[in-house]
């Protein structure tokens, strides 16, 4: 078989059968390509997507999200809906959080979409903000700039560091 060097076998549990017969059950240790991505953050990345398409292309999120084949997921509608609802309280604490001469209008678009989306969350969700911190850098440092996933979460965790700021 090729490539078994990357894969262990792991015993069958009690009662489990191969699918076909000699097959085995393997754990892949390092398989070099892309990362896995939970249902969450799916949802996450295509509410992402929804709401940068939407700033590019200057058309209403709720717009590109419904105009969808096949519909979304709920959590992404969740998530769009919700930045839409409050973007102008989110970019008020987005901007509060801002060191120096930094504004949002300064940051990129891809980026600013992430924190939007993250800052929703962190305020409007029980999600632990350290999951929302991470999702937004891991995105961030998959998609963006190199810069991008350390200033995420130095703004993000500022932010998250006060969370009784006001939306």
């Amino acid at each position: 078989m090729a490539g078994t060097d990357d894969l262990a076998t792991i015993p069958l549990a009690a009662g489990e059968r191969p699918p076909l017969p000699d097959a085995v059950k393997v754990e892949v240790i390092s398989d070099g390509t892309q990362r896995h991505h939970s249902a969450r953050t799916k949802a996450r990345k295509a509410a992402v997507d929804v709401l940068y398409s939407a700033e590019l292309a200057e058309r209403d999120p709720l717009e590109v999200l419904n105009s969808a084949d096949p519909p979304h997921r709920l959590l992404t509608c969740e998530l769009v809906t919700g930045v839409v609802a409050n973007q102008d309280d989110i970019d008020a604490v987005l901007a509060a959080s801002f060191t120096g001469d930094w504004a949002l209008e300064r940051m990129p678009v891809l980026d600013r979409t992430l924190a939007r989306l993250a800052v929703w969350e962190l305020k409007f969700t029980d999600t632990a903000p350290s999951v929302v911190i991470a999702e937004a850098v891991a995105l961030a440092d998959e998609y963006s700039t190199d810069a991008s996933a350390g200033f995420l979460s130095s703004v993000l965790g500022t932010i998250a560091a006060n969370p009784d700021a006001e939306l």
